[in-house]
């Protein structure tokens, strides 16, 4: 069984560092003005935490503050939100959202997920009509 993981490139966080450096002069300034030290602390929070992991039982989608366990049985389809984030659509019509997962991830989530996602980039099969794959499960916004 093959586990995928999706998540916000590590050196993101160098955007954090860079800032606490940058931040210094700035919060020894005064008194009271280290708590901008948080807003590079927050954004590693951010970067360190968010991830989406799939495998071919479930997909789990890590955020800042809480997880989301879906099991690919209520999975309804994968939605392409707007810049091409990707969402979990469910069959009670409830969205979760993927984090760092992005539409060019299709065939990779395609692949984990154990052929219950069609992959996009795939060519036609024989059992498809006029060219176009038998499952659907991709939408899009559009």
């Amino acid at each position: 069984m093959s586990k995928l993981v999706f998540r916000i490139p590590a050196t993101a966080l160098l955007a954090a560092g860079l800032t606490v450096i940058a931040a210094t002069p700035f919060a020894f300034s005064a008194p009271g003005l280290q708590v901008v030290y948080l807003l590079p602390l927050g954004f590693a929070w951010w970067v360190w935490r968010n991830r989406t992991t799939v495998d071919e039982e479930r997909i789990v989608a890590r955020g800042t503050f809480g997880t989301r366990e879906v099991p690919w049985s209520e999975v309804k389809a994968i939605k392409v939100e707007s810049r091409g984030w990707l969402s979990a659509l469910r069959s009670d019509g409830t969205l979760v959202r993927l984090p760092a997962v992005r539409a060019g991830h299709l065939p990779a989530l395609a692949a984990a997920s154990g052929g219950r996602v069609a992959d996009p980039s795939a060519t036609p099969t024989a059992g498809s009509v006029d060219g176009e794959p038998t499952d659907p499960p991709v939408e899009s916004d559009g």
